[in-house]
């Protein structure tokens, strides 16, 4: 009995007034009252609590009344409206909907019994759930004298974790659903006679993505913090004001290791609300600053390489569609090879239409920025996807004259690749491509000869003199020539 009365001693956070704390004695003195006359249930934890086990309580209303924590008017519409069917609340909320939000409102305000609150959360949040578009209840007119978001705020930091994620969803619809500002003659309290002090939109969206930014760094629920986050998120950054204030709160860099391919059904929602909150960070100038400097873009290209599902694929496009034009975005699109991926995607058959165009839109891009590139920046575009044709650069000696010191770049990257081809591809033109770009670097290096031996070309390059294509052996027999003889003897036999 002594941890049944503990628990029902009230909440830890009561408001300073003298009148509310007098209340919330007589609401402890008389809940302790009915405690003897119930069998009451164990706690469970919170964080597991669901909805529907929060439903099943038995509020006592009539007690609230009593001590005066509640209106009779108040009463009377919980007792309408508690326990009673869906259709039911449907009409109630269709013909009197601002006042049981009142209630509600009312209710978190001046309550602080933790099942209460778990219980009006829950009330509200099957409303919503029901039908989101009730959340413009909570901006109707009649309620300019009510402080509407003030509760869920203080909620957000005072609850157990039940109460945390109810009130982050409930605050992220309501603010979501505000009237535009054109549209807005008084809101959330704003009336000029009121002297009290009303929480407004901007204390709401601080708070809340000063919220989010705490569970993406250190959840609350090992589990369920960060997809929580994620998903309101992914309703609030739509507000140009809420991504300012997400970047300035640092809050991009903890999207970024989000980034994943994911293979079961929960990890896929998780990534694809991620990818949404990117897509909606990519109109934000700030944000594609800091996207640029960080692994956003390589990671985006994984997932959109590695990942089946369409709505994933596509909110990832279209992300990349946006960026392309971004500073040094499209060159380094094209380093990782996103071409190619595009080439493949567009031969899949997905029903999306907006996926398609942007494939399209995407794939052109991308072919204009090829097109300003440097004539090295494209040698080095053909060799890493591997596409290897007789384009004019390979013939043409003043391409290798004059560029010939960049194959030394990143440990000679390009070089290795081009001799890696030799052993993986078995396309004849990219191989006798391959062998004759190796033969014009022997050519041009100074060193020539002596870096291709140390990387251990000879042995491959060997093994295609014996090819089944004339024009691979052609071109292998002149690189070993040139690697044995030098550049001036090879020359000479070849002419």
């Amino acid at each position: 009995m002594n941890t049944i009365r503990h628990r029902e001693e009230g909440p830890q956070h009561a408001r300073t007034h003298i009148h509310i704390h007098t209340y919330r004695v007589r609401e402890s003195r008389e809940i302790r009252r009915q405690t003897h006359k119930r069998v009451w249930v164990a706690p469970m934890d919170h964080a597991e609590l669901t909805t529907e086990q929060v439903l099943k309580r038995d509020i006592p209303w009539e007690t609230y009344m009593r001590t005066k924590l509640i209106s009779g008017t108040c009463l009377q519409l919980l007792r309408r409206y508690d326990n009673k069917s869906e259709s039911y609340r449907a009409q109630l909320l269709d013909d009197d909907g601002p006042a049981y939000v009142r209630v509600f409102v009312s209710i978190l305000r001046d309550i602080f019994k933790e099942e209460t609150v778990e219980y009006v959360l829950s009330l509200i949040d099957e409303m919503l759930a029901a039908n989101p578009k009730r959340a413009r209840l909570f901006h109707d007119k009649s309620l300019s004298g009510e402080d509407t978001y003030e509760p869920f705020l203080r909620l957000l930091w005072r609850g157990n974790w039940f109460v945390q994620e109810k009130s982050c969803k409930i605050l992220a619809s309501i603010v979501s659903a505000r009237p535009k500002p054109q549209d807005i003659i008084v809101a959330n309290g704003g009336a000029s006679n009121s002297e009290e002090t009303f929480t407004t939109i901007d204390d709401v969206l601080k708070g809340l993505v000063e919220w989010l930014c705490a569970q993406l760094k250190k959840p609350s629920h090992p589990s369920r913090g960060i997809p929580i986050a994620v998903n309101c998120l992914a309703t609030l950054l739509k507000e140009p004001v809420v991504r300012s204030s997400f970047v300035q709160a640092d809050g991009v860099k903890l999207l970024v290791p989000l980034i994943s391919p994911a293979s079961t059904q929960q990890s896929i929602q998780l990534l694809y609300e991620t990818c949404l909150c990117v897509w909606l960070l990519s109109y934000c100038e700030p944000a594609i600053e800091y996207l640029a400097t960080s692994r956003a873009l390589p990671r985006l290209i994984e997932v959109v390489k590695s990942s089946t599902k369409e709505k994933v694929v596509r909110v990832v496009v279209l992300t990349l569609r946006n960026l392309l034009s971004k500073g040094t975005f499209g060159a380094q699109m094209v380093d990782l090879g996103l071409p190619q991926i595009v080439q493949s995607l567009k031969a899949q058959a997905w029903s999306d239409e907006d996926l398609l165009e942007a494939l399209n839109q995407l794939d052109e891009g991308l072919k204009e920025n090829i097109k300003k590139l440097s004539s090295f920046d494209k040698y080095k575009q053909e060799v890493l996807l591997g596409h290897l044709d007789w384009s004019p650069m390979h013939k043409d000696p003043a391409f290798w004259h004059d560029n010939v010191t960049n194959f030394e770049e990143n440990d000679f990257q390009i070089l290795r690749v081009l001799i890696t081809i030799l052993d993986t591809s078995s396309d004849p033109r990219a191989l006798a491509v391959a062998c004759f770009d190796l033969s014009q670097f022997i050519q041009y290096h100074p060193a020539g000869r002596i870096i291709v031996t140390d990387l251990n070309a000879k042995e491959r390059v060997m093994k295609l003199m014996n090819h089944e294509n004339p024009e691979v052996t052609k071109n292998a027999l002149l690189c070993i020539q040139r690697l044995f003889l030098g550049a001036k003897y090879a020359s000479f036999l070849q002419a």
